[in-house]
């Protein structure tokens, strides 16, 4: 049964309570590891030590978060809510894209995994037909040609270039 105050709250109403707790705990964590990240120097003023902004910050964020808790009118999870997280979860999937992508280049090199996961991705993203997936071919080389070539961008040589004979690694290890 839904309350007076419910009632009355005129903004959306999915994934509020997710983002208060979510906020709540983040920045909770955050200010419990603050001794661990930052130092208090001696003989420095009060307003330079390194640790006292962030602590200011951090400190109000904890409260905030927890009064934004507090002045939620409803505290239980409906399906709306649970709707919003799946919504919120679908986006961290191309983090784990990403961090697939960053753990592969040592292995396999800045070219062949790049001429892999922008065409993986493309495909993710519904761009399906030959024609572009040849174009997201085209584009990881380029992407591949101006930073090492053009910019000069300096990436570790792959540990599957260690097999190349001594020509090739180097060629490999250099340019692509």
């Amino acid at each position: 049964m839904t309350t007076e105050r419910e009632r009355r709250f005129t903004g959306p109403r999915r994934g509020q309570l997710a983002f208060a707790l979510g906020f709540l705990a983040i920045s909770l964590l955050l200010l419990v590891c603050i001794r661990d990240q930052t130092v208090w120097a001696a003989k420095t003023g009060l307003a330079a030590q390194p640790r006292f902004w962030p602590a200011i910050g951090l400190g109000a964020m904890v409260a905030l978060g927890g009064l934004h808790l507090y002045r939620l009118p409803w505290r239980r999870f409906t399906r709306f809510d649970r709707a919003e997280l799946r919504r919120w979860a679908a986006a961290l999937e191309f983090v784990l894209w990403f961090m697939g992508y960053v753990v592969a280049v040592p292995y396999v090199g800045y070219l062949p995994v790049t001429m892999i996961f922008v065409p993986l991705l493309a495909w993710r993203m519904g761009y399906r037909s030959g024609r572009m997936l040849a174009i997201s071919v085209g584009f990881a080389v380029a992407v591949v040609l101006v930073f090492k070539m053009a910019l000069s961008v300096r990436i570790p040589g792959a540990v599957l270039y260690e097999y190349l004979p001594d020509a090739l690694r180097g060629f490999f290890i250099l340019n692509l």
